[in-house]
């Protein structure tokens, strides 16, 4: 094998083992689309869900992001650290007790600045009677469950 074959191997072996971690670290659906299609800029401009557009997407940590609109689009490539939920996009409650659940993206918090996502509703209202206890309780478990398949917690 010469060193241009060697080479692309070695490409597609690291892009590999990036986009696995794409359906670890974060919770996205079968076409690797975070937030259940929500747009994660909406969050804080809007104070509501919206939905995004396969026309307007951008990827960040192995997500694909959907937005209502390109500039939406253009702010989160511009810092999507900033926009991007916390805990991979899994449900925040679900990571208080050291689980990883799947959200709806209509269930959410911006908590300083930090965006948070819950199942649903019904467990949003529950998350929201404690979220500092709830936070803090999340916070102690990522790190142990970020790398760890949701099947496996």
């Amino acid at each position: 094998m010469n060193f241009k074959s060697r080479t692309l191997v070695v490409i597609g072996l690291l892009l590999t083992s990036v986009y696995s971690l794409a359906g670890v670290e974060t919770e996205t659906d079968a076409n690797d689309v975070i937030l259940a299609g929500h747009d994660a800029v909406a969050y804080f401009t809007e104070s509501k869900p919206v939905l995004g557009s396969a026309d307007f997407t951008a990827q960040h940590k192995g997500a694909v992001y959907r937005f209502a609109s390109a500039k939406n689009r253009d702010t989160f490539r511009a810092n999507p650290d900033k926009y991007a939920p916390a805990y991979g996009g899994y449900c925040a409650l679900g990571t208080s007790f050291g689980k990883k659940f799947e959200v709806d993206g209509k269930a959410f918090e911006v908590v300083e600045g930090r965006l948070y996502v819950n199942k649903n509703l019904d467990v949003y209202k529950t998350w929201k009677k404690d979220i500092p206890n709830n936070i803090v309780k999340a916070e102690g478990h990522w790190t142990q469950i970020r790398d760890v398949a949701s099947t496996d917690l």
